[in-house]
């Protein structure tokens, strides 16, 4: 669960970036904002390796 709600924190911390460059027109949250997804993007892809060895685990298993 320690990596669902480092993915789901994540999130929020964009947020403010969100709001600050699709309402408030500011360039710099925009960077921070591709940053920000890239470092999601990278979080997402170790979860996803991860679920793969859970499950080759369980299959080898059984």
């Amino acid at each position: 669960m320690d990596k669902y709600e480092s993915l789901v924190q994540s999130v929020k911390n964009l947020e403010t970036d969100f709001e600050k460059f699709y309402v408030k027109g500011q360039a710099a949250a925009g960077t921070r904002l591709r940053k920000g997804l890239s470092d999601l993007r990278k979080q997402a892809q170790e979860v996803r390796k991860d679920i793969q060895e859970v499950k080759a685990q369980r299959k080898a298993a059984k």
